[in-house]
């Protein structure tokens, strides 16, 4: 039973920011600190910066040949269930990282020719070179190192979506990037049926099938191995009847013998710019997955649910939290992947103010990755979102609220979301005054605009909302 049933959330996956797990098997999606290394959001950067520190520190060790210590920081990265991805068969047991397994990559390190050479420079590396090594074992590896940052998250998304947590439990071994050593503490922790679970932004999972051994051997390596043959002429070349010559990969393969991690890393340190060029290229083909991640929905019919129980939620006090409550999953459906881990009651300034959710900007493109590039004045690397659920006009005291919130650091651009807007654009109008004086961007979205880009969501995704919000961008620019 996955974690939306057990607690009763009544969501579907579109509606949720987490992959929505069952405890009892694995789900088969992975933690690709390639992938990560290439989103550049704030939960992404933090946690590839964790990463990093872990690898350079490591490779360090290594190539200063303190074995000792390199050892013991390695052991730390046994499996790590909580997470419940992977590929194993039944109940998570992992093709990952056992003591057994720890112990024999290790190994392999103290004589890799990657290590010694220094062309492996990142963890996501470990794959290309190292043998034993699959998606399952970095992954398992990216979960254990970043289990701090996945800890957090997990609390904030309980925290958002009214899941309990249990108190006083041990948080398993994680990096401390600052300190540079794995540490561990209790804390408050999803527990489910006895275990403790950690959940994952579905928008950093990935299929991992593009930075992969065998993408780098089959399209890089021997690409280069035939154009290489080519151009010497070697007795591999061989003539079409037009007299075009060409060099099968089938004949290197032959003639090169095994193929293997430790070919890769021989290759690669004679050839390092076309271990360059499959990285470049590499990251050019990731994309996110889609918002359903596995499920088999009907997007149509979830959008139509959605509009009709916006609809039924009556405005008044008595349902503010039913109204807040859908509009995160709403919101969740139309801005995915541009914006992601949503948290509620994000407390600034000491707790003095609080905020409604607050998301990280992920966009890689559409109306929030444009707009700070385009306007210096309106950094947003995180986007404020409060709920209004009243039918009264919206006042200078909401939009003052929000706007007070700003800072160049934390961003500058919200949303409210409400019910209507008084027929005389009033409220608009004090958005463009608040713009105008520089002290930020508003963007109201009302019960209308959130209808309309429900209907169009099934055809036009993540830009249905955002020609809205695009349209009452310039309408805000534009007010005298």
């Amino acid at each position: 039973m996955k974690i939306s049933k057990i607690f009763s959330l009544n969501k579907t996956q579109y509606e949720l920011d987490f992959v929505d797990i069952d405890p009892s098997v694995d789900t088969p999606l992975f933690l690709d600190p390639y992938y990560i290394s290439k989103c550049d959001f704030p939960f992404a950067i933090d946690a590839h910066a964790t990463l990093r520190s872990y690898f350079e520190f490591l490779l360090a060790l290594l190539r200063g040949k303190k074995v000792r210590q390199a050892e013991e920081l390695f052991s730390y990265l046994g499996e790590n269930n909580d997470v419940c991805l992977g590929m194993s068969r039944g109940k998570p047991n992992g093709h990952g990282m056992g003591p057994e397994d720890t112990a024999a990559i290790f190994k392999e390190l103290l004589t890799s020719r990657a290590v010694r050479t220094g062309i492996m420079e990142d963890i996501e590396d470990f794959r290309i070179f190292v043998p034993n090594v699959d998606k399952d074992k970095v992954s398992d590896m990216t979960a254990n190192i970043i289990r701090r940052h996945l800890i957090e998250y997990t609390k904030e998304q309980c925290e958002l979506h009214g899941i309990p947590l249990t108190p006083s439990v041990p948080s398993g071994m994680y990096w401390d990037a600052q300190n540079r050593m794995w540490d561990n503490q209790y804390t408050e922790r999803l527990v489910v049926e006895g275990k403790p679970i950690l959940l994952v932004p579905k928008r950093i999972v990935s299929f991992t099938d593009k930075y992969t051994p065998s993408q780098y051997k089959q399209h890089f390596v021997l690409n280069f191995l035939q154009h290489e043959n080519l151009q010497l002429h070697t007795s591999l070349v061989r003539k079409y009847k037009s007299g075009e010559e060409y060099v099968t990969k089938k004949s290197i393969r032959e003639k090169e013998g095994v193929m293997d991690k430790e070919y890769l890393a021989r290759f690669t340190e004679q050839h390092p710019e076309v271990f360059a060029d499959f990285k470049r290229q590499t990251a050019k083909k990731l994309s996110h997955i889609d918002g359903a991640v596995l499920d088999n929905l009907n997007l149509q019919a979830v959008c139509e649910y959605l509009a009709r129980k916006l609809a039924e939620i009556p405005s008044g006090t008595a349902n503010a939290s039913n109204y807040h409550n859908l509009i995160i999953g709403i919101f969740e459906l139309l801005f995915y992947p541009n914006l992601s881990s949503p948290k509620k009651e994000h407390e600034i300034h000491d707790g003095r103010k609080r905020i409604d959710i607050t998301f990280n900007n992920s966009a890689e493109s559409g109306f929030f990755f444009t707009l700070p590039n385009k306007n210096v004045l309106l950094p947003c690397p995180f986007v404020f979102v409060e709920c209004k659920n009243y039918t009264g006009e919206v006042a200078n005291p909401e939009l003052d609220q929000l706007s007070g919130r700003f800072s160049n650091r934390r961003g500058k651009v919200g949303i409210l979301a409400c019910r209507t807007l008084d027929e005389n654009d009033s409220f608009m109008k004090r958005c463009a005054d608040t713009y105008e004086d520089d002290r930020g961007l508003i963007l109201p979205i009302t019960d209308e605009d959130l209808t309309v880009a429900l209907s169009l969501f099934p055809t036009q995704g993540a830009n249905a909302i955002e020609q809205i919000l695009s349209q009452k961008y310039e309408q805000i620019a534009f007010t005298k």
